[in-house]
């Protein structure tokens, strides 16, 4: 597996110049504004029916490591999603659309763009979802922390919790992603892009409740998804032990 490990890195040294021109869908000449966000078609549809295999995927993931961390857990700042934990078909999924440029995601593309065969996106997903979600994420960190959250909290049971559930567990075979564990600086960013239609690939409905929220609302609501956490799901991220 190193020799593929080595092979894929040397494959993203070639496929990273490449990231302007990311859209297969365009080279087709599809419209990818028309792309429906839930379509299974292609390698998508492939990889979603396969069988992940986790050993495999976790040495794929050494591709991935140093933006996402050992465990998967990305950054505080927003900059980078926790993934762990995180349902095989949603990342299925965000990864097809960024390599079929429905997703726009200049940073990501090139690394998207080594993954060619659908059985690497089904063995990445396995392992990634099978690792636990770090408890010590980004949190909402302002002084008036309480308020937000429980305002959040009163949007979220309104408009969130029948899609994403009461613990932020989401639903896998509706492409809705688990949101316990994800930073919070990461929630709001994604859903100020959904808002103000920078998300091309985000569900149509999402859109409609996000579109009519304020950026007070946008900062509230992130807030409490950023404070819910999954029983049985949750793990203080492991420092990577140093060798001797």
């Amino acid at each position: 597996m190193k020799i593929r490990v080595v092979a894929l890195t040397l494959a993203l040294v070639a496929v990273a110049p490449a990231y302007a021109e990311p859209s297969a869908a365009r080279a087709a000449g599809l419209d990818v504004r028309d792309y429906p966000w839930q379509a299974a078609a292609g390698e998508k549809g492939e990889a979603l029916e396969r069988k992940g295999d986790r050993k495999r995927g976790e040495e794929i993931y050494a591709l991935c490591r140093s933006c996402h961390l050992p465990s998967a857990g990305g950054r505080a700042d927003g900059s980078i999603p926790q993934l762990a934990g995180q349902h095989g078909s949603v990342l299925i999924k965000q990864m097809a659309d960024i390599r079929g440029g429905v997703r726009d995601n200049p940073t990501m593309y090139p690394f998207a763009a080594v993954f060619t065969d659908p059985q690497d996106l089904a063995d990445l997903a396995a392992y990634l979802e099978g690792l636990c979600i770090p408890s010590d994420h980004g949190q909402y960190e302002g002084t008036d922390a309480d308020r937000q959250v429980a305002k959040g909290r009163a949007l979220y049971e309104k408009d969130c919790r029948g899609c994403h559930g009461a613990s932020g567990e989401g639903a896998r075979h509706k492409f809705y992603p688990v949101i316990a564990g994800q930073h919070y600086r990461y929630l709001l960013r994604q859903m100020t892009e959904i808002r103000d239609g920078k998300r091309r690939n985000a569900n149509p409905e999402m859109v409609g409740i996000i579109g009519k929220y304020d950026d007070e609302q946008l900062v509230a609501v992130a807030a409490y998804q950023a404070s819910l956490r999954m029983p049985g799901k949750m793990c203080k991220a492991k420092t990577p032990a140093r060798k001797q």
